[in-house]
Order: C-alpha cells, then sequence, then structure tokens
C-alpha cells in the first residue's frame, strides 16, 4: 500500500470516527446549527423593519422589492450562512482540544497511522457538519420567503465558495484547538472570527460605517466572502470579490495547515 493511499485509508477511517462522534454529542451539532437560525429570526423580525428600509438602492440585487423586513431577509442571508461556518470553527477548536487533553491522540501515535489523517478527518468531519449547518439556515430563510434571483449553476457555485471558506477556516480552528491550553480557551479562542462577520458587510453596507470601521470591513476577508455569495445568489456586483475570496481561502488554508501541522507535530515531542 502506498503512503497516499494509506494516509487516505486513516482520514477516511479518523472522519468516521468523528461523524459518529458527532451523533454521541448532539448538543455542540445543536449549536452549530441553532445558533444561525436563531440570528436569522432575530436580525430579520427585529431589526429588519427598520435596517431593510435604509438599505441602498440594488443592495439587494435587481429583483423588484420593497423595503422593510422582505428586503433585509433578502440581504442579511448571505451574512448568516457565513455565521454558520464561524460557528462551525468553534465546534471544531473545541473536539480537537477534547482530542489533545483526553489522551486519544496520544495513543493515535502510537499506532501505525498517518499523523495528518487525525487532523484531516477533524476537518473533512467539521466541513460536512458546516455545510448541513449552511442547508439549513438556507431552506429556513427560504421558508420565511427568502427567494434567489440566479439560475441553479449561480446557486451552486455560492455553496461552492462556502464550501471553500468553511475549509479555511476550518484549517484555522483545528490550529487554535491544538494550540489551546484546556478545552475552555478553545471555546473562547474562535470569538475573533465570530466579530469579523458583524464587521463586515454582512448586516449593513460597508459604506454606512464610520471611516475607520468601514476601511476594515472593506479590507477583512468576511466582507468579499459574504459578497461573493451575495453575488451568485442575488445578482449583485461582483466585481473582483471572487478572485479576492479564493486568495483569501488559499492563504488562510496554507496558514491553518503549517501552523495545526507544525504544533501538533511539537506536542508529540512533549
Amino acid at each position: 500500500m502506498s503512503t497516499l493511499t494509506h494516509a487516505v485509508t486513516d482520514s477516511n477511517t479518523m472522519l468516521r470516527r468523528n461523524m459518529r462522534h458527532m451523533l454521541r454529542y448532539p448538543v455542540l451539532t445543536g449549536l452549530t446549527i441553532g445558533t444561525p437560525v436563531i440570528l436569522l429570526l432575530i436580525f430579520v423580525y427585529v431589526f429588519g423593519g427598520t435596517l431593510g428600509n435604509g438599505l441602498p438602492s440594488g443592495a439587494t440585487g435587481s429583483a423588484p422589492i420593497g423595503g422593510g423586513t422582505a428586503a433585509y431577509l433578502r440581504y442579511v442571508v448571505p451574512g448568516i450562512m457565513l455565521i454558520a461556518i464561524v460557528m462551525g470553527a468553534q465546534g471544531t477548536a473545541i473536539t480537537v482540544a477534547m482530542d489533545m487533553r483526553e489522551g486519544i491522540v496520544a495513543r493515535f501515535r502510537t499506532m501505525a497511522i498517518s499523523r495528518a489523517s487525525v487532523l484531516t478527518g477533524h476537518v473533512v468531519g467539521a466541513v460536512i457538519q458546516t455545510m448541513l449547518a449552511v442547508v439549513v439556515v438556507f431552506a429556513v430563510a427560504v421558508a420565511l420567503g427568502f427567494r434567489t434571483s440566479t439560475g441553479v449553476g449561480s446557486v451552486l457555485a455560492a455553496f461552492g465558495v462556502i464550501a471553500l471558506i468553511a475549509v479555511a477556516l476550518t484549517w484555522i480552528s483545528v490550529g487554535m484547538g491544538i494550540a489551546a491550553k484546556s478545552v475552555e480557551s478553545a471555546s473562547n479562542t474562535p470569538m475573533i472570527l465570530m466579530l469579523l462577520p458583524f464587521l463586515s458587510s454582512g448586516f449593513v453596507p460597508a459604506d454606512s460605517m464610520p471611516t475607520v470601521i468601514a476601511w476594515f470591513a472593506k479590507h477583512q476577508p468576511f466582507t468579499p466572502f459574504i459578497e461573493t455569495v451575495r453575488a451568485l445568489l442575488l445578482g449583485t456586483p461582483m466585481g473582483h470579490n471572487l478572485l479576492i475570496s479564493i486568495i483569501w481561502c488559499v492563504v488562510l488554508s496554507g496558514v491553518g495547515y503549517a501552523w495545526s501541522m507544525r504544533t501538533y507535530n511539537r506536542s508529540s515531542l512533549n
């Protein structure tokens, strides 16, 4: 058996382990899926009437729609979908930290399995869980009246971009989980990722923010992420957001993978 085949087989084994772990601990999965749905309901039905009336022309695509709650529902859905990814990343950091602190990883190191497979299993399992959460958010949004303005191909492309973002943020969260000193700290560290969607164009246009915050919103990764998804779902202008998003995904995935593997290998020496 080649080294690559061995690594793929071991990664598949670790993936099955992590999927079973999700079934045994449904509370974490429930929070990952339920929190974005609750935020969607709060923002649409508590803030949507006011914020929807303040959206600039074209912010919700070319579909003829009035202001208020209906307009804000169209605007906010891409941002909530990204919140679902962040919630998945937080759960990943917690489960990785649990494995690192409870001794199961030390046992894996004594076995003839690929080292990378332990982390790869976490990443693939987390991405599957995250995409499930995104689909649930999208389904709830449709039930509330959300409709896309583009074709099936663009909608599928939007979910493809979301999957790339999920992979990138999951690798970052794996590094956070390994580096955490405790499970409690692993649950808090990813909170910085939770703040970024709120400091982006996910909930209000970046141009409506104070100058300094608007500059930050336009130059952090979540704004191009959200604007790309919004363009693919609603037909808003794409600009260079897709290219910028892909670059961010590649950079974050590379940094997260390198950080995770280095930290994981260093911890094995302790």
